[in-house]
C-alpha cells in the first residue's frame, strides 16, 4: 500500500506555511452556546496539502448528541421558530445569504485549507453556491401551503403541510459548505429544527456558518452543530428516539448503516450516496467541447465528487482523436498549492483517501488497463495524486465498477446507442449521466433510458438551486434541491370539518 509517511518534502509556498486568515479551536454549538464536548477530548482537523494541523475540534459521542437533540426539540416543541411567520424565517435565511456573501473571502480560504480545493474553485463555485442556495430557499419559506380537496358528502377537506420536527443532518467533507445548505437550507425554511454533523475531516466552514445563523437572528436550538467521527456522532444521530428524520450524503456502505440505524425509531431517511456515473460520447458530438466536458467531469474538485464522470464511454470511430486531446490537456493540468489561484487541482482529503485511490490505480494496471497518462503521487507531505486517465478498460474491471473518489477516469468504446446505454447502465449506482450529441433525437433517447437521476446533454456538473438532485438505485432516494427537497422536510395532515 503506498504511503505519505515517506514522501519527501517539497518547498511549500508561502500560502501553504502561513494561514492567511486567522483560525481559532473549533467548538460545538449546542442550544444557542458555543461549548466544549462533554468528555473535554478534541481532534485535530489537518490541511491535506501539507499533512499538518490546522487546529483542533471538540470531539462529540453520544451525550453531547443527546444534549444537542434535547436542544432542537425543546425549539420545536416550546421556541418561535416553528411558529414565527413564514416571511420571517425567509428573512433570517436571506441574512445568512447576505453574511455568506460580506464573508465569502474568509469561507473560501477555510474551505480550502480544510478540503483542499483550489481556492478559484471556493471562491467561484462553493461559497456563491452557498449563497445562492439560501436565497432560494428564504424564497420559498411563504411558500409552503396545503390544499383544498372536493370530497364527496357536506364535508370540507383540506390539507396543513406541516415541519417533521427534530432532524438530524450528516454531511460529507467533499463539499462542506455547499452540503450543509442543501440540507440547512429546507429543513429551517419549513420550520425544523436541526442537529448537523459535518465530516471530521472538515468542520471550520460549518462551524463559521453557525456563528453568521447566530449573526442573523437564528433562534437558540433550531441549528445545533456537533463535531465528530461518524461512528460515534453519525450513529448517536440515526438512532436517537428524539430524532424524527435523518438525512445523509456521503459513501453507500454509510447509507445502508445509516438505515439500519434508523429502523428502531421508525425515522424518515433520505439519502444521497455514491456513484459511477456514464459520460457518453458519440461520434457526432462536438469533440473540443465534450473534452472540456469530460476534463472537469472528472477532475473537478480532484475527482471527489459522487457524480464524476468516472466511465468515459467513446463512440469507437472517435476514440483515438479523443484520447489524444483528453491525455494532452490532462497531462498539462497543474497541481499543487490550492491557495494558488493558478492551481487546477489539489490534494485529495486524507492520507487514507490516497492511499486508496493509489490502490485503485495498482488494480487497474493488474487487470490490464492501459495507463494513458498520470498513475502517480507527487513527493510531498500533501496527499497529491495526479490527473490519472486509463484506457482500453472493461466495464466488469473493478476500476470500472467501484467508486474511487478520486481523480481516475476509465475509458471504453461502443459501437452503438443502445451498446451505449446497455454498459452505462451496469453499475448498482444511479446518480448521474451525461450524453454528448448534436442529434438532439439521440439526446433525448438517451436521457430517457439511462437510470440515473440527473442526466447532462452536452455539458457536465450543471447544478443550479431550483433543479432536484439525487439518485437511482443505490445512489440513494428523496432528492435535494428545488421544490421537491421541502417533501423530505414536511409531512401532510388531512383536516375534515363537517358542514351539515
Amino acid at each position: 500500500m503506498a504511503t505519505k509517511s515517506t514522501a519527501k518534502s517539497m518547498k511549500k509556498t508561502e500560502s501553504s506555511r502561513r494561514p492567511p486568515i486567522k483560525i481559532k479551536p473549533g467548538k460545538m454549538l449546542i442550544d444557542g452556546e458555543w461549548m466544549d464536548s462533554c468528555s473535554g477530548r478534541t481532534f485535530e482537523t489537518i490541511n491535506p496539502a501539507t499533512g499538518r494541523a490546522i487546529t483542533r475540534i471538540a470531539e462529540g459521542d453520544d451525550k453531547d448528541v443527546d444534549l444537542a437533540v434535547n436542544a432542537a426539540r425543546m425549539a420545536f416543541e416550546s421556541g418561535p421558530w416553528p411558529n414565527m411567520d413564514a416571511r420571517d424565517r425567509g428573512r433570517i435565511l436571506a441574512k445568512v445569504a447576505e453574511l455568506i456573501e460580506k464573508n465569502q473571502e474568509e469561507l473560501a480560504i477555510l474551505e480550502t485549507m480544510d478540503n483542499g480545493k483550489p481556492i478559484t474553485q471556493s471562491r467561484t463555485v462553493d461559497v456563491p453556491y452557498t449563497a445562492d442556495t439560501f436565497f432560494y430557499y428564504a424564497g420559498w419559506a411563504d411558500k409552503i401551503h396545503g390544499e383544498t380537496i372536493p370530497v364527496r358528502g357536506n364535508m370540507f377537506n383540506y390539507t396543513l403541510r406541516e415541519p417533521v420536527g427534530v432532524v438530524g443532518q450528516i454531511i460529507p467533507w467533499n463539499f462542506p459548505l455547499l452540503m450543509a445548505a442543501w440540507k440547512l437550507g429546507p429543513a429551517l425554511t419549513c420550520g425544523n429544527t436541526v442537529v448537523l454533523k459535518p465530516s471530521k475531516f472538515t468542520t471550520l466552514t460549518c462551524l463559521r456558518l453557525g456563528e453568521l445563523f447566530m449573526e442573523a437572528g437564528l433562534p437558540k436550538g433550531v441549528l445545533n452543530i456537533v463535531t465528530g467521527p461518524g461512528e460515534t456522532v453519525g450513529e448517536a444521530l440515526a438512532r436517537h428516539p428524539g430524532v424524527d428524520k435523518v438525512a445523509f450524503t456521503g459513501e453507500t456502505l454509510t447509507g445502508k448503516e445509516i438505515m439500519r440505524a434508523a429502523a428502531d425509531t421508525l425515522k424518515r431517511v433520505s439519502l444521497e450516496l455514491g456513484g459511477k456515473s456514464p459520460n457518453i460520447v458519440f461520434a457526432d458530438a462536438d469533440i473540443e467541447e465534450a473534452v472540456k466536458g469530460a476534463l472537469t467531469g472528472i477532475f473537478f474538485n480532484q475527482g471527489e465528487c459522487c457524480c464524476a464522470a468516472s466511465r468515459l464511454f467513446l463512440e469507437r470511430k472517435i476514440h483515438d482523436q479523443f484520447m489524444d486531446r483528453m491525455v494532452s490537456f490532462a497531462s498539462k493540468m497543474r497541481v499543487g498549492d490550492p491557495l494558488d489561484p493558478k492551481t487546477e487541482m489539489g490534494p485529495l482529503i486524507s492520507e487514507a483517501q490516497f492511499n486508496k485511490v493509489m490502490d485503485y490505480i495498482d488494480t487497474g494496471k493488474e487487470e490490464g488497463a492501459e495507463l494513458a497518462c498520470g498513475g502517480k503521487s507527487m513527493e510531498s507531505d500533501g496527499y497529491f495524486v495526479r490527473p490519472t486517465i486509463f484506457d482500453n478498460v472493461r466495464n466488469d474491471m473493478k476500476i470500472a465498477r467501484e467508486e474511487i473518489f478520486g481523480p481516475v477516469v476509465s475509458a471504453l468504446t461502443f459501437k452503438s446507442i443502445d451498446e451505449a446505454i446497455e454498459s452505462g447502465n451496469q453499475t448498482p449506482y444511479g446518480l448521474a449521466a451525461a450524453v454528448w450529441t448534436k442529434d438532439i433525437k439521440k439526446a433525448h433517447a438517451a436521457a430517457r433510458q439511462l437510470r440515473a437521476g440527473t442526466v447532462w446533454i452536452n455539458t457536465y456538473n450543471a447544478f443550479d438551486a431550483a433543479s432536484p438532485f439525487g439518485g437511482y438505485k443505490q445512489s440513494g432516494f428523496g432528492r435535494e434541491l428545488g421544490i421537491h427537497s421541502l417533501e423530505l422536510y414536511t409531512q401532510i395532515k388531512s383536516v375534515w370539518v363537517n358542514l351539515s
